[in-house]
C-alpha cells in the first residue's frame, strides 16, 4: 500500500504583482448559474466569518467557466445576496477573466505526462460504469485514452470527436492500469483526521470536449495564485479533496487547510438546490425576513451551540467556532427562521429601523415603533398599524346606545397622553360601570384599533392621541 500523507503549509502571499494578505484566506466560490439560497449562504457565512474573527481575507471568486450556463445577471444577483447577508468581500475575482492561467496549468500536466486526451462520448462512458456496476465492480474509469495509439487518436479525430482530458491520480507505482491503495491524508477543520484512498476513484475529467474548463483545475489554480489558506465547505467535497490535493503536488504546491462542514437539509429530510426557489436569499429578503435571522440560523444550525437571536454581524462573529460545527446533516425548518426573523424585530431599537419604516411609509415615530415592535412578525406589518393609528376606518363597536360609551368619554384624561393614561382611563371607566377584564377592555380594544388583538394599549394610546380617540367612540 502506498501512503501519501500531505502536510499543510499554508501559502502566505497573492498572485505575483499583487497585494499580500494576512491569513487566513479564504474564498466563496458560488457557480453564478441560479439564484444561492440558504444552504449555499452557509459556506459563504463560514468562510466570511473565520476569515473575520482571525483577521483574514475573504474572496468572492465567480466560478464562471460554464459559459452556457453562467450569467452576468446571476452573479450579480449572488453579491447582491451576499451584502445583504453582511458579507462584504475584500477581494472579487472572476474565472472568466484568467483563462490564460488555466491553459498554462494545463500545458504544465500536459508535459508532465498526467493530463491525457480521451475520446469516449458521455454514452460510452455510461455504459461502462453501468457494465461495471452489473458485475459490482465500482465504477472507476478504466483508462482507456492512455492506450491509444496516435493512429487511434487522428482516427477519432477524423470522425469528429473532441478530446476530453483527464487528470492521471498518483495511485500506482509502475503500471496506471494496476492502481494500488493510495491514501490521502489531511487534519480537517471540522471532522478531524480524514483518509481517502486514491484507487477508488476515476481520474477526473479536467477539461471539457469544448476546451472548457470543469471546477477542479481553475480552483486549485486559483486557489494557489491567490494565496488561499483555508478552504472551507460542504463535505459534500469530502471525496473531491483527495483528488484536489493530488493536483495541487502535481503543480508542485503544498494543498491548503481544509474544513468540510455538514450541508443543511430541509425539515422533511431533503437536501437543498437552486430550484427551490421559495429558500433563495433573494426570496427570503423579499418576504421581509431579517438578514441577521438568516445569517444566524444558517451559521449556527448543526452546531454545538444553541441557536440565539444575533442582532449584529459582530456578536455573531465572536460567537463563531468552525470546531462546533457536528458531523451530522443539519435540519433547517423555516418556521425556526421567521420565529428567530421575529425575535429580532422585537428587539431592533428605532434608530436602526427609522430608515426602513421611512422606506413603507409607516414612520409614526419613537413611541410608536415601541409600542408596535412586539407584534410584529416582520418590519413591513408595520404598515397596517401605521394605518390603524394614523388612519380612518369605522370603529368595531356593538349597542353604541349603552351608557357604557358615556362613561368612556366622560373618563378620558386631559392631553398629553402618557404611559399612564390607559391605566388612569380605565380605572375610572370600571368605577363609573362596574366592568372590569375582558368586559372592560375588549370594547375599548375593538373601538380604538378594530381588531380584538394588538399591541399594548397603555403604549398605543398616546400614539393615537385624544383626537383620534374621540373620533373612534360611539
Amino acid at each position: 500500500m502506498q501512503l501519501l500523507t500531505v502536510a499543510f503549509i499554508p501559502c502566505r502571499g497573492y498572485c505575483a504583482g499583487m497585494t499580500k494578505f494576512n491569513n487566513p484566506i479564504v474564498r466563496f466560490a458560488p457557480s453564478p448559474t441560479g439564484n444561492i439560497h440558504i444552504g449555499n449562504a452557509r459556506p459563504a457565512l463560514f468562510n466570511w466569518l473565520y476569515a473575520k474573527k482571525n483577521n483574514g481575507t475573504f474572496i468572492l471568486r465567480f466560478d464562471d467557466t460554464d459559459k452556457a450556463r453562467s450569467r452576468t445577471e446571476y452573479a450579480e444577483n449572488i453579491a447582491r445576496d451576499l451584502d445583504w447577508l453582511g458579507i462584504k468581500p475584500d477581494l472579487v475575482e472572476r474565472q472568466s477573466a484568467r483563462i490564460p492561467a488555466y491553459d498554462a496549468a494545463a500545458e504544465q500536466l500536459k508535459t508532465a505526462g498526467v493530463l491525457y486526451a480521451c475520446y469516449e462520448t458521455s454514452d460510452e462512458i455510461d455504459r461502462k460504469r453501468k457494465r461495471l456496476m452489473a458485475r459490482g465492480l465500482p465504477p472507476v474509469y478504466d483508462r482507456a485514452g492512455l492506450k491509444l495509439s496516435d493512429e487511434d487518436r487522428s482516427k477519432f479525430e477524423a470522425e469528429g470527436r473532441k478530446p476530453h482530458w483527464r487528470f492521471l491520480l498518483p495511485n500506482f507505482v509502475d503500471s496506471p492500469f494496476v492502481p494500488t491503495r493510495t491514501e490521502i491524508a489531511w487534519d480537517d477543520l471540522v471532522r478531524g483526521h480524514q483518509i481517502v484512498d486514491l484507487a477508488s476513484l476515476s481520474d477526473p475529467v479536467l477539461v471539457r470536449e469544448d476546451g472548457t474548463y470543469l471546477y477542479t483545475l481553475p480552483s486549485v489554480v486559483d486557489d494557489i495564485d491567490m494565496g488561499v489558506s483555508h478552504i472551507i465547505r460542504g463535505d459534500d467535497h469530502v471525496t473531491n479533496t483527495g483528488a484536489q490535493i493530488a493536483v495541487f503536488e502535481a503543480l508542485g504546491q503544498k494543498a491548503p487547510v481544509f474544513g468540510h462542514h455538514n450541508l443543511l437539509i430541509s425539515a422533511d429530510g431533503e437536501g437543498f438546490s437552486k430550484r427551490l426557489g421559495s429558500l433563495s436569499i433573494a426570496s427570503l429578503r423579499d418576504d421581509g425576513i431579517e438578514p441577521m435571522a438568516v445569517a444566524t440560523l444558517a451559521s449556527m444550525i448543526g452546531t454545538s451551540k444553541a441557536v440565539e437571536p444575533c442582532s449584529e454581524m459582530d456578536r455573531l462573529i465572536s460567537q463563531f467556532d468552525i470546531t462546533s460545527v457536528t458531523k451530522s446533516a443539519a435540519r433547517f425548518d423555516p418556521v425556526e427562521l421567521r420565529a428567530l426573523s421575529a425575535k429580532l424585530v422585537h428587539g431592533l431599537e428605532y434608530d436602526k429601523v427609522k430608515h426602513r419604516l421611512e422606506q413603507i411609509e409607516a414612520d409614526g415615530g419613537e413611541d410608536f415603533w415601541l409600542a408596535i415592535r412586539g407584534n410584529l412578525q416582520k418590519i413591513s406589518d408595520a404598515k397596517d398599524w401605521f394605518a390603524i393609528v394614523e388612519g380612518e376606518f369605522t370603529p368595531v363597536v356593538e349597542n353604541p346606545d349603552d351608557p357604557f360609551w358615556q362613561a368612556v368619554r366622560t373618563s378620558l384624561p386631559a392631553e398629553p397622553f402618557d404611559q399612564q393614561s390607559w391605566k388612569a382611563w380605565t380605572g375610572a371607566i370600571r368605577e363609573k360601570t362596574g366592568r372590569k377584564g375582558r368586559e372592560l377592555f375588549m370594547p375599548l380594544r375593538l373601538a380604538l384599533t378594530g381588531l380584538d388583538h394588538g399591541p399594548e394599549l397603555a403604549a398605543l394610546l398616546p400614539v393615537i392621541g385624544l383626537e383620534r380617540t374621540l373620533r373612534r367612540l360611539p
